[in-house]
């Protein structure tokens, strides 16, 4: 797929780490086939060539992407990924009206084989996820809640499937809430909106935010 219209802004670079923001609609990096080589990490490398991605987000989310130069940075910051030094912080606009100010969901999660890229909770076969959820705003005349989410984990899929367990789908999503909230929106409705970690050679800190456009 290709996004001739969207342009990928680069909003840090230096010369160990590349930060991105990622449109909705783009892959973090190439799928299969020619029709799906279009990603971040290809838009990227054509103008810094030694820029190597660390994390990912889905194709439908939008937000902060840190890509690393260089295999050596590559490994220091998705060992940082890994250790969980990178703190992530998502907005999230979800169906209906969340009870409470915050919280948490703990459910393992497992490819859902026969339904692939769906993903879903197993207590048997799933690995470990954990998800803090607060609220921001509530919006009752749409009837939508707006939270600020935090992966503890990095599961694929973790956010849209936890807030689903919730009964809470993420409006616009086409994988995992039912319809009307699939058509309530024309994409979905998850930024990745902070990222916040050590310099992997300095040591100082760095943050980055992006508030969601919608």
């Amino acid at each position: 797929m290709t996004l001739p219209h969207t342009t990928l802004e680069l909003l840090y670079v230096d010369a160990v780490l590349v930060v991105v923001r990622k449109p909705s609609g783009l892959l973090s990096v190439p799928g299969r086939g020619p029709e799906r080589a279009d990603c971040v990490s290809a838009r990227v490398q054509r103008q810094i060539p030694d820029a190597l991605v660390v994390h990912r987000l889905d194709m439908a989310t939008s937000g902060l992407l840190l890509l690393a130069r260089g295999a050596e940075s590559q490994r220091r910051l998705s060992t940082a990924f890994a250790e969980r030094r990178i703190a992530k912080r998502y907005t999230a606009v979800v169906a209906g009206q969340v009870a409470g100010e915050q919280g948490e969901v703990c459910l393992p999660l497992v490819c859902d084989w026969p339904n692939r890229p769906r993903q879903m909770v197993d207590h048997t076969l799933g690995k470990p996820a954990l998800t803090r959820w607060r609220v921001l705003s509530r919006q009752p005349d749409s009837g939508t809640t707006r939270l600020a989410l935090e992966p503890v984990t990095g599961r694929s899929h973790q956010l849209r499937v936890h807030l689903q367990s919730m009964g809470h789908p993420i409006v616009g999503d086409t994988l995992y809430a039912p319809d009307p909230w699939q058509q309530a929106a024309p994409r979905l409705l998850l930024h990745a909106c902070h990222l916040a970690f050590a310099h992997p050679l300095s040591g100082a800190a760095l943050a980055f935010d992006d508030p969601p456009a919608f």
